[in-house]
């Protein structure tokens, strides 16, 4: 009998793939060569400002060159574009990403496309997807990546199997579905998409060999709705209050955790699941970013 709950440890996986990324970044090093990561951010939301500064930290950490350009609340379109085109000339960073999301009165989508696509390290430029969709791809999104790497790592082969993925965004849902429904090693799998308009969605998920939420939901999937023995991986990452803790709330993903490990074979805890993989995964994609730009 499978045994229930494994844990799939994203910090365990990511802690591996930046001592690999550490080595190389050494090894270039010797070469004369140090790939570099700008990052921009404008505003002052909160969390926008732990993730730059959790980013930066790891190129630190990892030996990549790194700048953050903060910029303010109220900077105008053009100018955060001019920021981005002054970053797109600096041949000293190989990597460019704008913190998402921008303010309410700038156009993201107008940036994102001011970014080269060759220092596109996220994997969100109109030219980076179609080369996805394309089975041809050059960067591709962290998170759907770092989840193709925990399957990896567990040895969770997803071909053949059914894959339902809950979400369509373009930041996760869209790309994890296109990623594993390509032919290529660690996809080829079935692939069937769920979002606020499916109608009877858990009879859809029951029959999922792996089961990928990314909703932004609190707890939204319960044990009914997960396979026996199934593979479940919660993107989410949601605050719900809890007078029991000090900062008065706690973290949970998008799955309800305590009972679905007791259906699922494998499952990823929230925190310390996916959401380690994505930075690590940021700076595989800085390293090839560099290597690019050499050929």
């Amino acid at each position: 009998m499978t045994e229930r709950g494994q844990k799939l440890d994203g910090k365990v996986v990511s802690a591996k793939i930046r001592e690999e990324i550490t080595r190389e970044v050494h090894k270039r090093a010797k070469e004369g060569r140090k790939p570099g990561l700008a990052l921009v951010l404008v505003g002052d939301d909160p969390a926008s400002k732990v993730y730059v500064n959790m980013k930066q930290k790891a190129c630190e950490e990892t030996g990549i060159l790194s700048r953050i350009d903060r910029m303010p609340a109220d900077s105008t379109q053009e100018q955060v574009l001019q920021r981005v085109r002054e970053i797109n000339a600096d041949p000293d960073y190989h990597g460019l990403l704008v913190q998402s999301p921008l303010p309410d009165a700038l156009d993201e989508d107008e940036v994102v496309r001011a970014i080269k696509p060759e220092k596109d390290v996220d994997g969100f430029h109109p030219y980076n997807v179609g080369l996805l969709a394309l089975n041809q791809p050059l960067f591709i999104p962290c998170t759907p990546l770092g989840i193709i790497e925990i399957l990896k790592h567990y040895e969770l082969d997803p071909s053949g199997k059914n894959v339902v993925v809950i979400g369509r965004s373009h930041l996760v849902g869209m790309p994890v579905s296109l990623l594993l429904a390509r032919k290529a090693e660690w996809a080829n799998a079935t692939v069937t998409i769920c979002h606020s308009r499916t109608q009877n969605i858990g009879e859809i998920t029951r029959s999922a060999d792996i089961l990928i939420v990314a909703i932004g939901s609190a707890e939204f999937v319960t044990a009914e709705m997960v396979k026996e023995d199934a593979v479940v991986i919660d993107v989410g990452m949601n605050r719900v209050d809890d007078a029991s803790k000090k900062r008065g709330y706690r973290l949970v993903g998008d799955v309800a955790y305590s009972e679905v490990r007791e259906k699922a074979s494998w499952i990823t805890p929230v925190p310390g699941g996916v959401g380690p993989m994505t930075v690590a995964l940021l700076l595989k994609n800085t390293l090839l970013a560099e290597e690019l730009m050499r050929t």
